[in-house]
């Protein structure tokens, strides 16, 4: 088991709950206006977002490189009523063939080494021509204050698509509340990377 694999399968270790039973609110606005196709949901963790996109009429492949994290995922798909094809990868290493309509990925961030650029720019070769690749991820705020969080130009700037190939149609910064298990609302802030493949 590599490091990753190991502190991720420890995150959601014993059934813990690490999902708001609510997909992403930015994912959520930046797929309202898309035909549904086929999605992959990269770092899919228990589910939330890939769920949802079921539940649109998407046909979805979600991957994580938890087990544990799948299967939570896969009994909460089952519990909605809804079909997701779930597939363990180490994002490093592989990642499901495509290619597809829509490729997201929501919070790809690690407290262990993790290539994200890389990671990225693999996820943007199994986008189909004119599908979306929508990249969602912490901002800092006062909620999330590591150094380390990428900005919108920064994810563009590591994405670094061919403007003959790529459309950047959304880099910004979106303030939302999130209220998890009965928690007071706080503030958070995303990045949201959106592009569309000519």
């Amino acid at each position: 088991m590599t490091e990753a694999e190991a502190f991720w399968e420890d995150f959601y270790a014993g059934g813990k709950s690490r999902w708001s039973g609510k997909p992403n609110a930015s994912l959520v606005e930046d797929v309202a206006g898309l035909e549904p196709g086929t999605a992959l949901d990269l770092g899919c963790g228990q589910g939330g977002d890939a769920i949802w996109l079921a539940s649109e009429g998407w046909t979805v492949t979600a991957t994580d490189i938890s087990q544990t994290a799948l299967e939570v995922a896969a009994q909460h798909a089952a519990e909605a009523g809804v079909s997701v094809t779930w597939e363990r990868h180490d994002f490093a290493e592989s990642l499901p063939a495509g290619p597809f309509d829509l490729v997201t990925s929501s919070f790809l961030h690690s407290d262990v080494e993790l290539p994200r650029a890389q990671i990225l720019r693999a996820a943007a070769e199994v986008v189909a021509p004119g599908g979306t690749l929508l990249v969602i991820g912490h901002a800092p705020s006062p909620e999330h204050h590591h150094g380390d969080l990428p900005s919108p130009e920064q994810v563009v700037a590591e994405l670094s698509l061919p403007d003959d190939g790529w459309e950047l149609q959304a880099s910004e910064l979106r303030e939302r509340e999130h209220a998890f298990h009965g928690e007071a609302p706080k503030r958070r802030v995303d990045s949201v990377v959106r592009f569309r493949r000519r």
